[in-house]
């Protein structure tokens, strides 16, 4: 498989993007392959377009497989595995809020629980330094509970609520900014 020179472009950008949150470059670039091929890929076909190790390939389909952004399928007469990428903009965005969300709020979570609880027996702690710590408490799981009351939402649903969401801020303008 060869890629156009925008789809390159494309490919290698999402894996820079990748970097910077905190994703190995060759996995976004896989995910941005298949994305873009519309098909089941296998490893190989990978490999070749990217022009990456073969093992480089296995271990980036491991960890999107468990992000949940790839899923495995098979075709008639080939014993391989072929690869294919969730197609959907918002469904792609939806999983990885989901998977940050358990991965690495959810542990925050537990042990900002765990400071708010310890802090109010512990002597040695600032009054001020626990109150921070429960303002970011608070902030986490006002966000956790919103994300629970919008996961399930249909992404129609969910785009109608962003594009109003916007409209809404321009509504309330300045007023807006001078809210605590």
């Amino acid at each position: 498989m060869s890629l156009s020179p925008t789809a390159q472009k494309f490919v290698l950008h999402w894996g820079e993007m990748g970097t910077r949150w905190g994703v190995n470059r060759t996995v976004a670039q896989i995910h941005a392959l298949l994305y873009l091929a519309g098909r089941p890929l296998t490893a190989e076909d990978i490999a070749e377009t990217l022009g990456v190790a073969r093992s480089n390939v296995s271990t980036s389909l491991k960890e999107l497989q468990s992000w949940k952004l790839v899923r495995v399928s098979h075709v008639l007469g080939d014993r391989r595995d072929h690869f294919a990428a969730l197609q959907d903009v918002w469904e792609i965005f939806r999983v990885i809020l989901e998977e940050r969300k358990r991965r690495e709020i959810d542990p925050t979570l537990s042990v900002l629980r765990e400071c708010a609880i310890e802090g109010e027996e512990d002597g040695e702690l600032d009054a001020a330094t626990l109150a921070r710590m429960q303002t970011v408490l608070a902030f986490l799981d006002m966000l956790g509970a919103s994300f629970q009351d919008y996961q399930h939402l249909p992404p129609q649903t969910v785009q109608r609520m962003v594009k109003m969401g916007g409209k809404l801020a321009r509504f309330l303008g300045p007023a807006a900014k001078e809210q605590p």
